[in-house]
């Protein structure tokens, strides 16, 4: 009864349980249950002299015992199959998302080079664009003051 009640707990909080595991987990509990009624049956055997037990009893009984706690070594070697499954796909799981943030990390870096460049050209372009408006604005003030100084020799000529 223990063991349903745990099966119970355990199908209710781990998804991952296969059907295949499930299966073979209540086909174990049932073989278990059969061989607890079997123990009960030799329990209550008293074969000898005024309704006693007898040595054989004892020993039949006592084998009962042996063949349940070898059921239940079973399922507890399936439960930690089906444990370390869980704990395999969660470690595989970890894992993919620490490759997945290993690689979006690389590509922001990329695309942090990637605007540093732009950015980089962008300075040069802006840095050619001020060069121009300087030397435009130079020979602009030139032609003027050149303008006014022959302004001045056409007046007073």
């Amino acid at each position: 009864m223990i063991l349903i009640a745990l099966l119970t707990f355990l199908n209710a909080f781990t998804p991952q349980f296969t059907e295949a595991g499930k299966a073979k987990l209540e086909k174990m509990v049932q073989e278990r249950d059969a061989l607890t009624q079997q123990w009960k049956a030799s329990e209550s055997k008293k074969s000898g002299i005024f309704g006693n037990r007898t040595k054989k009893d004892m020993i039949e009984t006592n084998e009962w015992l042996e063949r349940i706690i070898a059921k239940d070594n079973l399922i507890m070697d399936e439960l930690r199959m089906i444990g370390d499954i869980e704990t395999t796909v969660a470690t595989q799981t970890g894992e993919d998302y620490k490759a997945i943030a290993f690689k979006q990390e690389k590509d922001v870096q990329a695309l942090k080079r990637a605007v540093a460049e732009r950015d980089k050209q962008i300075e040069e372009k802006l840095s050619e664009k001020r060069t121009f408006e300087w030397i435009s604005l130079i020979l602009f003030l030139i032609t003027l003051g050149l303008g006014f100084v022959v302004y001045k020799k056409v007046i007073k000529a």
